[in-house]
């Protein structure tokens, strides 16, 4: 089992940043994917960005790309959200996810393991 904890939601001005963390604990040793997933009221969860956990590779969504910065304190087991130049549309509650999978077919669907979501509110 793998444990995750969000922190650093809260609201921000339209074109100001936040960066989100995100705490793993339990049995990290085994997660090959960490992302960010997002939603919004009366939507579906969509995803935000991944990083292979061991070498930092990244990918992203286009609507957040050149924007938001995800990366990863490998000693700390610990995964950020860079989010810059925020939009209203950012608004949503952030799920941290973790994959154990060796190779997963589709990055954007998510591994197994959800934290419980922090909000980002941005206002216009």
């Amino acid at each position: 089992q793998v444990q995750l904890v969000e922190s650093g939601g809260g609201l921000v001005q339209a074109g100001g940043s936040l960066r989100l963390s995100c705490l793993a604990s339990g049995r990290t040793y085994g997660v090959t994917y960490m992302g960010w997933f997002r939603q919004a009221p009366g939507q579906e969860r969509e995803f935000v960005a991944t990083i292979k956990w061991r070498d930092g590779s990244t990918y992203y969504a286009d609507s957040v790309k050149d924007r938001f910065t995800i990366s990863r304190d490998y000693a700390k087991n610990t995964m950020y959200l860079q989010m810059n130049i925020v939009k209203p549309e950012d608004t949503a509650v952030y799920y941290c996810n973790a994959d154990q999978t060796l190779s997963p077919i589709d990055l954007t669907a998510g591994g197994d393991y959800w934290g419980q979501g922090t909000q980002v509110t941005v206002s216009s």
